[in-house]
């Protein structure tokens, strides 16, 4: 995938995010949970905006990790939404947004591999 490619696809996710937290309920767990989702949710994009602007190669793994990192919290984040039916379980943005969190960190994941990190 090209690194142009990829950042659309975060950027998306990130814009997906936006609208899944409008539909959250206002309460004290559906306010936390929106708070913690719109950091998480969408530093990716940010980040690896960043990091396509790296100044060296350890600085473009480093914020590499920071976009796995924010993507395997925004991913617990959505599992909790869902386990706790803040929003219905059947809900195809809740559930793309699933999906996605997955796949997204399994790039991240191979890609950091390939570059011969930890993840």
């Amino acid at each position: 995938m090209k690194q142009e490619d990829l950042e659309n696809r975060l950027i998306e996710y990130a814009a997906n995010i936006v609208e899944l937290i409008n539909l959250l309920p206002v309460s004290v767990a559906g306010n936390h949970l929106a708070k913690q989702l719109i950091r998480s949710g969408t530093a990716p994009a940010l980040n690896y905006g960043e990091a396509r602007g790296a100044e060296s190669r350890n600085d473009f793994i480093h914020k590499n990790k920071v976009v796995l990192k924010e993507l395997r919290e925004s991913l617990i984040t959505l599992k909790i939404i869902n386990s706790v039916s803040l929003i219905s379980n059947d809900n195809h943005l809740l559930n793309q947004l699933l999906n996605d969190s997955n796949e997204l960190v399994s790039i991240f994941v191979v890609t950091l591999k390939t570059l011969g990190t930890k993840q």
